[in-house]
């Protein structure tokens, strides 16, 4: 072994060791190690580089943005409202749940579908008084199933069928390659969790998700021209969210009170509600609620924000009612609601005066943060981080992500430049500003899969992974099956210690050794690294959706591991069969 192969094997170890034993954050980690092998000469500086130009991550990077177009554009909103409905119970929770995820996270990277979930998906729970513990889980694992479909499901597939294209100067996978393995295996795993999940999950029934002691009295307006003109209270949804309450509507100077649910809403009806940030939040995203006409609208501009904003004493504006106060021209915002003393405030929002150490809701523009944070009118600024959708470009955003699907999957275009041109049309159609777009690049992905792909070149060129494939070759005695076993396990346990992009990224140029070796087929050994590395469920820190939800759903470690290892087992008795079938050696 050369002096290069055996620092490149100390690196990847260390990196492995640091990821396993330590909090230091995957990225962090894998650049080190791209740092240790530049510097001494093992990486070039264009093959420690190249991953960063590779056209998985382009394509990874594109997904990301259309995926933000959906979110911005409401159309995210749209789906879960028009999927999801009212169960009567868990198992018909699942029902909804799963086919509505799976579908989006075929065609969209994962990570962003779970995050925009999230907080719809508790949201829905507590409408349905089903407990976030019982729905976050088998939404990650519905949406890492889900990626496993199609080539752009997870940007593990996207980054190992580039870097397969990049060792091997193939063409590489199709769009729905992996779909014969991955459809199958998605639904026999979707009736697994459906069977055993209600069961095995723990009902961490306690209202903690987006708690919030503050409650805010709102007022908002029914848009003349809106979809809820006519619907009843409880046909527009304004009964099904529970942690806002509507008190009265104000019509046209006269007040209705204790408004029962089959009171018709009329255009331009005021709704006063009173409830917690988090529920305003999503009283705010309902197509067909707008600000109230007490105080103009912020216009132009797709990515308003919620804001939470003290008053001080100093403020000018004390004494004043919010009808009177020109609040959106003194300060570029807009007062959706006000909480005093932690208690709402009875009486319409434009007649409230404005005393000090009352908690302001505001929507602003993304400036107004920077720009009133140190302004002595305002004691405390808190960016809650919610943009309202802009529901009008909805049905645009799906066009978009429907057009990007087929082209890529009639072979139209490439993979790479459909989903570029995907991203390209939300900016231009406005979907979603450049600044969201910007914020929905996750920088620590991006990083992580680039310097993953440096390592495996150094495994590749200094002959690491030869002697690690003839290793399993003589493990498995020039068995062509064993060796697919072999694989699946190794690639899957990698993957619950370290981040999956890593995990089929080091084990990919090995993969590869092994088949050149024995001079079976490589597209197996590709098919079984891309399953193995998304199907990560026994430990939060596997998969990235896994972590997200971790938090969210108040779960501990051993819930995971509960639910997470016989899931792993269940699917690799699945996937390695299905292979050998499809794929005889």
């Amino acid at each position: 072994m050369t002096w290069q192969a055996l620092l490149t094997t100390l690196v990847t170890l260390s990196v492995l060791l640091t990821l396993i034993f330590t909090r230091v954050r995957p990225h962090i980690a894998m650049l080190a190690g791209m740092v240790v092998l530049l510097v001494s000469g093992v990486l070039t500086p264009s093959a420690a580089l190249a991953g960063f130009s590779n056209s998985g991550l382009i394509t990874v990077a594109a997904m990301f943005v259309v995926a933000a177009g959906l979110h911005a554009s409401g159309g995210i909103d749209l789906f879960v409202k028009t999927l999801l409905g009212k169960p009567n119970h868990l198992r018909g929770a699942y029902l909804r749940v799963f086919p509505a995820v799976v579908s989006l996270s075929a065609f969209l990277n994962n990570t962003p579908v779970v995050a925009t979930l999230i907080p719809g998906m508790i949201a829905w729970g507590k409408r349905i008084n089903i407990a976030p513990s019982k729905l976050l889980i088998p939404l990650s694992y519905a949406a890492i199933l889900g990626g496993t479909i199609t080539l752009i499901g997870t940007s593990t597939n996207l980054v190992v069928n580039g870097q397969y294209q990049q060792l091997t100067g193939e063409s590489g996978l199709s769009l729905f390659s992996i779909t014969t393995v991955g459809l199958p295996v998605a639904i026999v795993g979707l009736i697994f969790m459906w069977l055993f999940f209600p069961r095995w999950l723990p009902d961490i029934s306690k209202n903690i998700a987006f708690q919030n002691l503050r409650e805010f009295t709102l007022e908002v307006q029914v848009d003349p021209s809106g979809p809820l003109v006519g619907k009843s209270v409880s046909e527009a949804g304004l009964r099904d969210q529970k942690s806002v309450f509507l008190v009265e509507i104000d019509r046209e100077g006269t007040v209705l009170t204790a408004v029962p649910s089959e009171e018709r809403l009329h255009a331009g009806d005021r709704l006063v509600f009173a409830g917690d940030t988090q529920g305003i939040t999503d009283l705010l995203r309902i197509r067909g609620i707008i600000p109230s006409a007490t105080s103009a609208q912020i216009t132009d501009t797709p990515e308003r924000r919620l804001v939470e904003a003290v008053v001080s004493p100093h403020c000018s504006s004390i004494g004043e009612t919010l009808r009177d106060t020109a609040f959106l021209d003194r300060y570029g915002a807009v007062i959706l609601a006000v909480a005093r003393n932690g208690e709402r405030l009875v009486g319409n929002l434009g007649t409230i005066q404005l005393q000090p150490g009352d908690t302001l809701l505001l929507e602003a523009r993304p400036a107004f943060v920077t720009r009133q944070r140190y302004n002595k009118d305002f004691l405390l600024i808190n960016d809650i981080g919610e943009e309202s959708p802009n529901h009008d470009k909805a049905f645009i955003a799906w066009g978009i992500l429907i057009a990007l699907v087929a082209t890529a999957g009639f072979g139209l275009l490439d993979m790479l430049t459909a989903a570029l041109l995907g991203a390209l049309l939300m900016l231009i159609t406005r979907c979603c500003s450049v600044s969201q777009a910007e914020r929905s690049l996750d920088l620590t992905v991006i990083i992580t899969i680039a310097t993953s792909f440096a390592l495996g070149h150094a495994l590749e060129s200094t002959g690491v992974a030869d002697i690690l494939a003839h290793s399993i070759v003589t493990l498995s005695q020039n068995q062509a099956w064993l060796m697919l076993i072999l694989t699946y396990l190794t690639v899957s346990i990698l993957t619950e210690i370290i981040t999956n992009n890593a995990a089929a990224l080091l084990m990919l140029p090995i993969v590869l050794g092994m088949s050149e070796q024995t001079g079976v087929a490589s597209e197996p050994f590709v098919i079984a690294v891309m399953m193995a590395a998304s199907a990560s469920f026994a430990t939060p820190l596997g998969y990235q959706t896994n972590l997200m939800v971790y938090g969210p759903g108040h779960y501990h470690f051993r819930d995971f591991l509960k639910v997470g290892i016989p899931m792993n087992l269940f699917i690799a008795c699945m996937t390695v069969p299905l292979i050998l079938v499809l794929w005889p050696f």
